[in-house]
């Protein structure tokens, strides 16, 4: 069993969006791990799954037992051509396929003390107790980290002991707090004043800090981690600074993580005295039931030598009396609890224990793959000690009669393990669902189709929004059963949820970011609609002041939309403006003064002509880097001086808005180098010039470069310094400039427009590079080159283990949703925090009862009332619903009043109510019905009532 050389290099382009979740540290560790998995059913086909994904150095697979029809209910990489041959050899060509990068082993032998030594962790699936009994006493020996994981139907188990002495290097997915020093005084204690007093309550009493970027008192910079103690004004004491120099500016406070250190009990003695990941006494109770069903299970295994059957009475009272029969469980001091067997939940456990069921495996399994990803990067911290996960809600709450087991025994079909929990009539009405799902639709039918050949998949590549629903209408949603949607923006969330509450489809909606993941399901007339949060909607539509941006900056976010910005103006809108004149398409009316000012950043720059070598490339990028970090600089600070004071006696650069001082180009320091070469070779490609990544070249060739004349720039500075005073419309002697210089750009060859993209390396350096030294100029602390590109380039942090967990959980509302019509009481929104151990779920809200008058409806409700043969008039519209809901009401289409259109005088509202409803709508929307379109939505208003009341829409059926 060679490893892979330790030694290479991480692919960061794989794994980008991981890197966003668990650092680069994190990921050279388990990039090194060495792990055993034995088991490969379906919970331990998602452990090894999410362990390939994510990089892990090398698995090892340990299953010898023949595939059966059972396992293909759950475990993906197996199929009727694998019946017969061993599970774990039948699983690794798949497996290995999934990353390069990782080896994935077999081993065919007994599991030896000797075998165990060559891992950090070792995994046990589908297991006996009296193997992980030996197991663990091994593992906690020889200091091997070592899980259980397990699933029976609907409930699973999770257990872990990594020692008794294990250090957490990161406890928390969080980035270390930064915030920006307004001033740091002198004494004992030395008192620090923060630049944005909102950032003070972000730190706690205690918290350990460093410092960086401090100018005078510099004997902060890269200190040793100091405590600090939060004051009740928002100032942060930090110790003493008596001998130290005095603060002059600038600087930024860093938190500092520390280490924690946990300690496991083995498991011979945590399976007697359990410590329960819970949330509350009624969970702890739950799941001390949950570890006493689980024990009896593998008691009734070793007396018959088989599980129970499917929803066998007789078996199922078994279970429950050996439960009964067990050793009471003890507290964490060792004192018997005193609690009753909750025999009900064991009976039901027991009755579809024999079950095996995918969304199951994947949630059980997601967790167990991110606990061995603590403990081989050290990042999180590990479950303390037993997780027990239950979806009993999926079953029916009152099965009457009792079910006939034959419906749940097995039909040596691929679903048995389905059909074991739910029944063969449930599998058929499954297996006749239509659902839409997520988008990358070629790419994953493909792969579903991979995993189920029964599966029919037909990829719809058309992008689901307003100026599609010609194709996504009236026809195809009364074609699919519901939606399941895992989408990007909030925005795309409100339009797919507002189909699915038009055309009463139920909806299950899934989200991650990093290691956070929410599942909802909306069933129409039982739960809520769909309400993205008011936060996240408007921090996805947030935008800063032009102004403060370009002159007033204080964070680091506006330090990286300027920079943005800088891109999009300089090679995307400059490039796009100099061809539309070239064409006379164009003129610079339609232009903003930041527009326009930065389309002269390259006509009006260095150069007053196109570039024709590499050379001048490098001159217009040192051109511009003195422009914008230093010429610019000095003359915003010659209309807006340190000292300048208003005229009520505060001082201008005061607060948030911090005083910048301009920079020294100096080739020798890297961000200065990498924005001149990035920003060459994006002018270069820009004007179709070869570029240069030859740093050394670039440093000798800059050597021999003068410094930008002011004076060249001028004509910048006056409409920058226009822009930043008083927001000065561009001026006609501007104008003129810029058109002479704008005729001269257009002979040639158009121009290159350059898109952002987060993938290409110049575009992110640019950016980088650009905030890094804005935010120099300004004392606020600079992103490094990661976190740019995940907020530049709009990157959600994603992880497989997050990913597969959410999968399932939506998978678990799927089966409510196709059973048998559920109480609101059934279904779970669900909510999971994988670093910190927290999992939530909930019953979801019931819709909101409007009220009007008599009348009372939810968001799921309409008026429907159907065209008729012959059609309606509008007359005979207004009274079918005026006699449905007793009031008097207007109607309007697209927010276009039917009765009341514009140029509709009073005196001929007789001749309108006349005339046929589709007739008027063509009058007033100029559209005809879509073909296909079953339904004209109208909207009620109330006669004469001022408040604001959303009716429910009225459907009038063509």
């Amino acid at each position: 069993m060679d490893v892979l050389e330790t030694s290479k290099l991480l692919d960061e382009e794989l794994y980008s969006r991981q890197l966003y979740v668990l650092g680069l540290p994190a990921m050279q560790r388990i990039q090194r791990a060495k792990v055993l998995l034995s088991g490969l059913q379906g919970v331990g086909a998602e452990v090894a799954k999410n362990l390939v994904l994510m990089g892990v150095g090398s698995l090892t697979l340990h299953d010898p037992h023949p595939t059966c029809w059972s396992d293909l209910s759950a475990q993906f990489f197996l199929s009727e051509q694998d019946l017969g041959r061993s599970r774990a050899e039948a699983s690794q060509e798949l497996l290995a396929k999934l990353n390069g990068a990782v080896q994935v082993c077999i081993h065919t032998g007994d599991i030896t003390e000797d075998l165990l030594l060559d891992f950090q962790v070792v995994v046990l699936t589908a297991s006996e107790l009296q193997e992980q009994l030996k197991v663990g006493t091994i593992c906690h020996k020889h200091g091997v980290c070592f899980l259980v994981a397990d699933t029976r139907g609907l409930v699973g188990q999770l257990f872990c002991d990594f020692g008794e002495d294990f250090t957490v290097q990161d406890p928390t997915e969080a980035e270390p707090l930064v915030a920006a020093i307004q001033h740091i005084s002198q004494g004992s204690p030395g008192i620090l004043t923060l630049r944005e007093e909102a950032d003070a309550h972000r730190f706690n009493n205690g918290d350990l800090v460093t410092f960086s970027g401090i100018e005078g008192m510099v004997e902060l910079n890269g200190c040793a981690p100091r405590p600090l103690h939060v004051q009740r004004d928002g100032t942060l004491e930090i110790g003493d600074t008596t001998t130290f120099s005095h603060y002059l500016r600038g600087g930024a406070v860093t938190e500092v993580k520390r280490p924690k250190t946990v300690s496991h009990e083995p498991l011979d003695t945590a399976l007697f005295q359990p410590r329960v990941v819970a949330q509350s006494p009624q969970e702890v109770h739950r799941a001390h039931c949950l570890h006493q069903a689980f024990h009896a299970l593998h008691k009734f295994q070793q007396l018959h030598g088989r599980p129970p059957k499917p929803w066998d009475p007789v078996d199922a009272e078994m279970v429950v009396d050996l439960a009964q029969a067990l050793e009471s469980l003890k507290g964490t001091e060792g004192e018997p609890l005193e609690e009753q067997l909750d025999k009900a939940l064991v009976r039901r456990v027991a009755l579809s224990s024999a079950g095996g069921l995918s969304p199951m495996a994947a949630v059980l399994g997601a967790v167990a793959a991110q606990e061995v990803l603590k403990a081989v990067s050290k990042k999180f911290m590990p479950l303390d000690q037993w997780l027990y996960f239950d979806a009993l809600d999926c079953l029916p709450e009152d099965e009457e009669p009792f079910p006939n087991p034959e419906d749940y025994a097995p039909r040596d079909c691929r679903y048995d393990g389905q059909i074991a929990v739910f029944g063969a009539g449930f599998q058929e009405k499954l297996s006749h669902q239509r659902y839409l799902l997520r988008p990358k639709a070629e790419v994953a039918a493909e792969a579903a189709r991979r995993l189920n050949s029964d599966l029919q998949v037909t990829p719809l590549t058309y992008q689901l929004d307003l100026t599609t629903e010609h194709i996504y209408g009236d026809n195809f949603f009364s074609s699919v059963d519901g939606v399941a949607a895992a989408l990007d923006s909030f925005q795309a969330r409100r339009y797919v949820a507002a189909r699915c509450t038009h055309y009463l489809k139920p909806l299950l909606e899934a989200g991650t970011k990093g290691t956070l993941g929410s599942a909802c399901v909306f069933i129409p007339h039982v739960t809520e609609d769909y309400r993205a949060p008011a936060s996240a909607a408007a921090s996805e539509d947030a935008s800063y002041p032009v102004c403060t941006v370009r002159h007033f900056p204080s964070t680091t976010e506006h330090t990286l939309q300027w920079a943005r910005d800088e891109f999009e103006g300089l090679f995307h809108l400059s490039a796009e403006t100099v061809n539309c004149h070239q064409q006379a398409l164009t003129s610079l009316a339609h232009l903003d003064e930041s527009q326009v000012l930065t389309v002269q950043q390259v006509v009006l720059g260095v150069l007053r002509q196109r570039p024709q070598t590499w050379r001048d490339c490098v001159l217009w990028a040192l051109g511009q880097w003195q422009l914008c970090f230093h010429y610019g600089i000095t003359q915003l600070l010659s209309r807006f001086p340190p000292d300048k004071v208003l005229e009520n006696g505060t001082r201008f650069w005061s607060g948030p808005k911090q005083c910048p001082r301009p920079l020294e180009f100096d080739a020798s320091q890297d961000t200065h180098l990498l924005y001149v070469l990035a920003a060459a070779n994006l002018y270069a490609q820009m004007h179709g010039l070869p570029g240069s990544r030859d740093q050394t070249v670039l440093r000798r060739l800059l050597k021999l470069l003068p410094l930008p004349d002011p004076q060249d720039l001028a004509p910048i500075f006056s409409s920058d310094l226009k822009l930043a005073s008083a927001y000065a419309e561009f001026g006609p002697e501007q104008s003129k400039q810029l058109h002479e210089a704008l005729e001269i750009w257009t002979v040639g060859p158009p121009l290159e427009p350059l898109t952002f993209e987060k993938d290409n390396d110049f575009h992110v350096d640019f950016v980088a590079a650009a905030a890094s030294l804005r935010a120099q100029n300004y004392g606020i602390p600079p992103a490094d080159r990661t976190k740019t590109k995940r907020i530049v380039g709009q990157i959600t942090p994603a992880i497989a283990t997050t990913t597969a967990a959410v999968a399932g959980l939506v998978g678990l509302e799927l089966y409510k949703v196709v059973g048998s019509p559920r109480p609101r009481s059934a279904f779970r929104h669900s909510y999971l925090n994988l670093a910190e151990n927290y999992f939530s779920r909930w019953v979801p809200h019931a819709p909101a009862i409007q009220k009007f008058h008599h009348w009372k409806w939810t968001c799921w409700d309409r008026l429907e009332v159907p065209a008729g043969q012959p059609e309606r008039t509008l007359e005979s519209l207004l009274a079918h619903v005026q006699k449905l809901n007793g009031l008097r009401v207007r109607m309007l289409l697209h927010g276009k009043a039917l009765l009341y259109s514009a140029g509709w005088s009073p005196e001929k509202q007789d001749q309108h109510l006349s005339r046929r409803v589709t007739d008027l709508v063509l009058e007033v929307t100029r559209q005809v019905p879509k073909p296909g379109q079953r339904v004209l939505v109208l909207e009620l208003s109330y006669e004469g009532e001022k408040e604001d009341v959303t009716f429910p829409p009225l459907h009038y059926k063509l």
